[in-house]
């Protein structure tokens, strides 16, 4: 896992076309900006599992 510090308005890029943007922090959360293309699906972490539960089931 890579671990890195950013700080208000900072980003990440994944890959050539997706950016990762520190929209805002507040305490102990912080607020993420997601720029990717379309056909890249971003979830959080416990939607994705719920879909893949869904999938897994109806198979």
């Amino acid at each position: 896992m890579l671990v890195l510090s950013r700080r208000k308005n900072e980003s990440v890029m994944v890959g050539e076309d997706i950016e990762i943007v520190i929209a805002e922090i507040r305490g102990d959360k912080v607020r993420l900006g997601i720029s990717a293309p379309r056909y890249v699906p971003v979830h959080r972490r416990e939607v994705y599992e719920a879909i893949h539960r869904e999938q897994t089931v109806a198979k």
